[in-house]
This record gives C-alpha cells, sequence and structure tokens, in this order.
C-alpha cells in the first residue's frame, strides 16, 4: 500500500499548470492513505490513473465517483455499473476498492 501511496501523492501534488503543492497538505498516517471519504472526483480519478488504471479512471469521472461514493461501491457496482471491462473491474475491485472500504472502517472504529 506504501508504493500506492507515493505514486498517488506524486500525482496529488503536481497541478494541471505544473506546479507543486505543499507535500504536508496530505499527510500519510502509519503508511496508510488519507481517508478516502474525503476525496473528491478528482481524488478518486487521480488514484486510479496513480494505480495504473488510467483508461479505467475516466469510468469515475463520468459517473461522478467521490471518496464517499467509493466507499458505498459493491463488487456488482463496480463489475457492472462503470463499463468497463471485467478483467480490470475485478482488480480495482479486489484490490482497490475493497481494500480501501475495510481501511476506512478500521480507521472509523478507532
Amino acid at each position: 500500500m506504501k508504493i500506492i501511496w507515493n505514486l498517488f501523492k506524486s500525482v496529488m501534488e503536481e497541478k494541471t499548470n505544473g506546479s507543486v503543492e505543499n507535500k504536508s497538505s496530505s499527510p500519510v498516517e502509519n503508511g496508510q492513505l488519507p481517508d478516502p471519504a474525503n476525496w473528491a472526483v478528482v481524488d478518486v480519478v487521480n488514484y486510479f490513473k496513480a494505480t495504473g488504471f488510467e483508461e479505467q479512471a475516466t469510468a469515475f469521472q463520468d459517473q461522478e465517483i467521490d471518496g464517499k461514493s467509493l466507499l458505498l461501491m459493491t463488487r456488482n457496482d463496480v463489475l457492472t455499473g462503470l463499463s468497463i471491462k471485467l478483467g480490470p473491474a475485478l482488480k480495482i475491485y479486489e484490490y482497490h476498492v475493497k481494500p480501501l472500504q475495510t481501511q476506512h472502517l478500521k480507521s472509523s472504529a478507532s
């Protein structure tokens, strides 16, 4: 997850004009990503671009999936609701959506 965070952080730090934001604006706690519940649609899109799903990231943009929506998604939502190919959809759900949901639940319980 730390490698994913580093990729995501790099993408999030770059603005469209090429300037870099203050790195302390998105802290890492215990090597974990910031709580997805606070992500805007662009954050979700950038996360999936940074994790190697650039083509599929546009589906999250088209469907206006923000962090709260991402945390509510079921396996069926990802497999059928985003209109993306089955292989990438399975990987997105199993390796990204589900772990982010689990991380959110654990951090909410603490």
